[in-house]
């Protein structure tokens, strides 16, 4: 049976530098190409926390160098740089992939804005930390100087933290639409999409990161996609994960997940996310499904083998 899936990869299947990351897609675009092999219709969007870190690190201290004329990058033109640079990577290596094995199928990446929302709470309250990390004097100068928010992580140093807001519209939304209703294989909204707000007739970035799996789930249904699958480390969810009575999930429904979260299951930033978007996605329409399993594992998951299979029920 034919199906639409989003595919929502984790940092797993992408590397921490462009070498790295060009042998990883290889292996990535296997698992991708056996689901459009089984005759579903896929659309595949990606993280990009250390790619868009990288990029915003090089520009920075490119522009710090003695006589440099390199400018400071903005957050979201870096944001747009790493949506170029990993779409191009992971459109030849599935291009490759599906070559190698008699499908002639067009993959394309469109770079793409998401539409927040200005009054986002999220704009209050930045909290997701980007780029390097530095002393609290260094931090103190560039909060004075640029009017970044700085704050200490985890006793390694202070680096920049920028808001996180909820998705509400994708822009180039018509663009993928027609490009998967004529058979393309489409990578989009790559990690979380460029944020950007309306004004007027205006689209303006933002120095924001929307979360990749946030971002997925506006697409899926955007799309009105049969699947939601988010890829992780793990082949399934676990509730008291690391513990004695740790329990591997292979089915939840949303009211169960709901309850997992209350009681604190999920780490913020690794698996709630996940589980918070697979459950939006399954209430967005009667019949929608989210799954959350291994790349390596999609296509069993797809068929039932594996992996935590998220319902509304």
């Amino acid at each position: 049976m034919k199906r639409k899936i989003v595919v929502a990869l984790g940092g797993n299947a992408l590397g921490k530098t462009p070498k790295e990351q060009l042998e990883l897609v290889k292996n990535t675009a296997k698992p991708i190409v056996d689901l459009i092999e089984s005759g579903n219709e896929v659309i595949i969007a990606h993280g990009n926390g250390p790619q868009v870190g990288m990029i915003n690190l090089a520009m920075e201290n490119a522009s710090k160098m003695e006589g440099s004329t390199t400018p400071e990058m903005p957050f979201p033109e870096c944001g747009a740089m790493s949506q170029g640079y990993i779409g191009y990577h992971l459109q030849n290596a599935i291009r490759e992939e599906l070559l190698n094995r008699g499908l002639n199928i067009p993959v394309a990446t469109v770079i793409t804005q998401v539409i927040v929302d200005k009054d986002d709470p999220a704009f209050d309250n930045p909290t997701k930390p980007i780029g390097a990390f530095y002393t609290e004097e260094e931090a103190k100068k560039l909060a004075e100087e640029k009017g970044y928010i700085m704050k200490e992580d985890a006793g390694r140093g202070f680096r920049r933290v920028v808001p996180s807001p909820i998705p509400v519209d994708v822009a180039e939304k018509e663009v993928v639409k027609t490009l998967v209703d004529n058979g393309h294989v489409v990578i989009t909204v790559g990690g979380g999409g460029i944020p950007v707000v309306k004004e007027g007739n205006s689209l303006i970035g933002v120095p924001a990161v929307i979360d990749k799996d946030f971002a997925s789930e506006k697409i899926a249904e955007i799309l009105d996609a049969d699947y939601l699958i988010i890829l992780t480390a793990v082949e399934k969810v676990a509730i008291n994960f690391g513990k004695e009575n740790e329990e591997w999930l292979d089915k939840l429904t949303v009211k169960q997940a709901e309850k997992y979260i209350e009681e604190g299951h999920f780490a913020p930033g690794s698996m709630l996310p996940k589980v918070q978007a697979a459950i939006k996605f399954a209430k967005s329409k009667e019949g929608r499904k989210a799954l959350i399993t291994s790349l390596e594992k999609a296509n069993e998951g797809i068929e039932g083998k594996t992996g935590t299979l998220i319902i509304n029920e």
